[in-house]
């Protein structure tokens, strides 16, 4: 009984797999070699991570239909983070995992777009849109952030902040994950909480 209730619950598991394009489970872990991978850009450059050993890479899942990332960007909290970070030599790049015909798929000229309104300042937007990079990593929500440092190590995986709202008035007392986790490690200390529970929209695989 016991051995057919395991059965019972891991198919359970590969259906909802399948039928929600959910994750099922992580595919990296802090202190383990972020996976390399290539994807294009919306200008068609494409990028690996390995072309980044060296810097320290923020990878951020972006849906621009998203509350929770709407959020961050139209009170351009993420932008200023883009900003900050990247004059101090940080890579950052937004992912676009969802699939064609769902929310927050776009095509280059409409990322493009979008990069204008919002002032984008993240390095470039790769598109993803069969989601392998997004499984790859496990990403489950937008936003979800993933920090590799200069070795290539993860240091920093989950929640941009602890407000897991899409109120922007909770922005003010926000303790943001993702600024301490880098100001941290690039300080050559350890990321006091590397790994964190994520919350937005589903990545809509």
């Amino acid at each position: 009984m016991k051995n057919l209730a395991k059965s019972c619950f891991l198919l359970f598991g590969i259906y909802l797999a399948t039928c929600y394009g959910m994750p099922l489970a992580h595919a990296v872990g802090i202190g383990e070699a972020a996976p390399d991978f290539t994807l294009a850009d919306s200008a068609g450059k494409k990028h690996s991570l390995s072309q980044y050993k060296g810097k320290f890479v923020v990878l951020e899942w972006f849906n621009e239909g998203c509350p929770y990332v709407k959020k961050h960007y139209e009170s351009n909290n993420m932008q200023k983070l883009q900003k900050d970070y990247g004059a101090k030599g940080i890579v950052w790049l937004s992912i676009i995992s969802s699939a064609p015909g769902k929310q927050g798929y776009s095509t280059a000229e409409q990322v493009n777009a979008k990069r204008g309104e919002w002032k984008i300042a993240s390095q470039s937007t790769l598109l993803d849109p069969q989601g392998q990079v997004g499984k790859l990593y496990g990403a489950k929500t937008t936003p979800h952030l993933f920090i590799a440092d200069p070795k290539g190590t993860l240091i920093y995986m989950g929640a941009i902040d602890d407000k897991a709202t899409s109120d922007v008035a909770d922005l003010k007392t926000a303790k943001n994950y993702v600024a301490a986790a880098l100001d941290q490690a690039m300080s050559g200390k350890t990321v006091a909480e590397a790994a964190t529970v994520p919350y937005g929209c589903s990545v809509k695989y």
